[in-house]
């Protein structure tokens, strides 16, 4: 933790957070279970849906805050987060949206928690961070169109409407 936030005027700590794009043939659900059992928690994306790091980064964000003003859609931060990284207001297309599918062997993986060592030897897994960049084919997916501001800060801006998509 360490860092220090201020939401709605309460000062809070902040968890650490990292993106990371990994190659892998388990189950997403194992990729999960696997960060969960070396003492972080984790929330699987499927690549193809994903605008760089801050695009999950902030999703978290936007998911804590949710969760400190009680105006969360969920039950748990880890949904929220899904929900507010697909920038929809249905916690069911949420989830389908941004979620690996079946077969896939490529996940980005956002980290809440410190954690020095990966394990990824543990699960097979190989480190792939190019999954993590915006490209053409992952801001098409989430519904973003060329323009003179980039898709990554475009994301940020799907994100945010969230908030008010929710009421």
């Amino acid at each position: 933790m360490g860092k220090i936030k201020t939401v709605v005027g309460i000062s809070v700590p902040m968890a650490a957070l990292r993106v990371i794009g990994i190659r892998c043939e388990k189950p997403p659900e194992e990729v999960a279970e696997h960060f969960i059992s070396i003492g972080v928690e984790a929330v699987v994306f499927d690549p193809d849906f994903i605008c760089g790091a801050d695009h999950a980064i902030s999703s978290y964000m936007h998911a804590e805050r949710a969760f400190l003003q009680g105006t969360q859609r969920s039950r748990g931060i880890l949904t929220e987060t899904i929900l507010y990284a697909s920038a929809d207001r249905q916690i069911g297309r949420a989830l389908k949206k941004m979620g690996p599918k079946v077969g896939d062997n490529a996940f980005v993986v956002l980290i809440i928690g410190e954690l020095d060592d990966l394990a990824l030897s543990d699960i097979d897994a190989e480190r792939d961070d190019s999954l993590v960049d915006c490209t053409e084919e992952s801001a098409r997916n989430m519904g973003l169109y060329k323009s003179s501001i980039p898709y990554t800060d475009l994301i940020l801006e799907r994100i945010a409407s969230v908030d008010i998509m929710k009421y």
